[in-house]
């Protein structure tokens, strides 16, 4: 492990603002700030937003300095790079944006039933070869249910077809209430004004993908508690371009 990663990790433990959770460490053990995250993490009653796979956490900092009345919560296994966001938001007094490092196949270990409002995807890895682990995936999305309100938002911004597609169809399958859906954001004119601003928040990878000229979507969903999920039976056309650290398909290839 080089300096700069071991230098970050000590900076994390000290960080107010940072919860560190990973599985080796809670275990099977229920997170002691489930159900407590407004008053002993934010000291207030406002809505909790978290975003999944935050990366470095510019969306987490970014979104809390739009709304500063929500409170939001980067989540992510990566410490080394969630230590971008979390000193970021300290350095800027951004009280109402948090990081929790774990691992998200856990994650309804850390929140009440009701405890969170929405869910962000930003840019998730599509996981072309293993529905089990794609963020949108009925394992997933059971294990949201138990802490997101009935009928809460969750958001996927992504630049993969792939995802993209398998995510609507899921919504189609399932019958989830779509809101908005764009295959290509930042050139559809039917996206109104305040969805606009909040998708203008641009990540360094988003920026570079867009600079490729890759189309960047988005969708946004409900997801109710009421009814069983079940994964859409359809073969999907894996993704044709080689994404940040992403194995290069071809476009003959599909997936589940």
């Amino acid at each position: 492990m080089g300096k700069g990663k071991l230098a970050k990790f000590a900076d994390m433990e000290t960080f107010s603002n940072v919860y560190q959770y990973p599985f080796s460490v809670i275990g099977h053990d229920i997170c002691p700030m489930q159900g407590h995250w407004r008053e002993r993490c934010f000291g207030n009653d406002h809505p909790i937003v978290l975003e999944l796979g935050c990366g470095k956490g510019e969306y987490t900092v970014e979104l809390a300095r739009l709304f500063p009345d929500v409170n939001f919560i980067g989540v992510d296994i990566k410490g080394a790079r969630m230590w971008t966001g979390a000193k970021m938001a300290l350095e800027q007094k951004l009280e109402n944006a948090a990081f929790l490092r774990t691992n998200i196949e856990i994650i309804d270990r850390f929140f009440a039933p009701g405890e969170v409002e929405e869910i962000w995807l930003t840019f998730s890895d599509p996981q072309m070869k293993n529905a089990h682990k794609r963020l949108t995936s009925t394992f997933f999305l059971e294990r949201y249910r138990r802490f997101l309100v009935d009928g809460g938002l969750l958001h996927l911004k992504t630049d993969s077809n792939f995802l993209f597609t398998y995510t609507r169809l899921m919504a189609e399958h399932n019958a989830l209430p779509v809101e908005v859906t764009t295959e290509d954001l930042y050139h559809d004119p039917n996206i109104d004004e305040a969805t606009r601003q909040i998708l203008s928040i641009q990540t360094y990878y988003e920026r570079m993908w867009l600079e490729r000229g890759l189309a960047i979507r988005y969708l946004r969903m409900r997801l109710p508690h009421e009814g069983s999920l079940s994964e859409p039976e359809v073969d999907i056309p894996i993704d044709d371009y080689r994404s940040y650290r992403r194995e290069k398909r071809t476009p003959l290839e599909t997936g589940r």
